[in-house]
């Protein structure tokens, strides 16, 4: 009779988490679940499980920060995925390097953060406004994040002060909100003079805009990013199936 020879078990661990990744069980940009709930549904042993964590790593599928946990990337997809993993670690990165704080306190919504949070247009929000530059390079991000009013009390999000543990951290510490996900979408447009001079870009060169809508698990919106990158920095490539 045939001889089934099953995967080795950190494969299958593998094989579950990038299905899981594909099917939008683990959305991009949320936190996979810890070592010890992996040992416990796979039924392996911590270095199994570490073998298998580090091969999605090392691939691109996820990513690992000290202090925080695994973070989904998604699929790997060439730069497209560095582009989404440098932008959603902006927003979990010490504010303290790399970018400058141009504004905190509260505003009333623009039109795109009120889409992206369920709100009305002009409902008072708490805008937190930074721009991050490259050595070498320059200008390469200018970035507001939104949270409404009664989310942002309590927290430090309205003051002047840099974000050590980052944006998310500081806001789901204080407030004790999960953020599970983030929705995206990205369109194109000239600069505003202010933005191009912070940028430090031609009035005619193009910017691409990414509005991210970071949600809970129940797909509520509790924070609002939008982000304007010079087009001409940024390189953004993707792979997917056809079927």
């Amino acid at each position: 009779m045939p001889i089934e020879v099953a995967p080795p078990k950190y494969v299958v661990i593998v094989n579950a988490v990038q299905q899981r990744i594909q099917d939008g069980t683990y959305p991009p940009g949320s936190m996979l679940p810890s070592e010890t709930e992996l040992i416990r549904e796979f039924g392996a042993s911590r270095p199994v499980v570490v073998r298998a964590l580090d091969l999605l790593r090392q691939d691109g599928w996820i990513d690992s920060r000290q202090g925080k946990g695994r973070f989904v990337l998604g699929q790997p997809g060439g730069a497209n995925r560095r582009e989404r993993e440098r932008r959603y670690g902006a927003l979990e990165d010490d504010e303290r390097a790399g970018s400058t704080l141009l504004h905190a306190g509260e505003v009333p919504a623009p039109p795109r953060a009120a889409a992206a949070l369920g709100l009305e247009p002009g409902t008072p929000v708490v805008a937190r406004r930074r721009l991050i530059a490259v050595d070498g390079i320059g200008p390469v991000e200018l970035g507001t994040a939104f949270l409404p009013a009664d989310l942002a009390t309590g927290t430090g999000v309205a003051g002047a002060e840099a974000l050590p543990e980052g944006l998310l951290r500081h806001v789901a510490a204080r407030k004790r909100v999960r953020f599970d996900h983030v929705t995206e979408r990205i369109s194109a447009r000239l600069p505003e003079d202010e933005e191009a001079q912070l940028l430090q870009i031609a009035a005619d060169d193009a910017v691409l805009t990414v509005l991210l809508a970071v949600c809970d698990r129940t797909g509520k919106p509790l924070l609002a990013v939008d982000l304007l990158l010079p087009a001409r920095r940024h390189d953004l490539e993707d792979v997917y199936p056809l079927d």
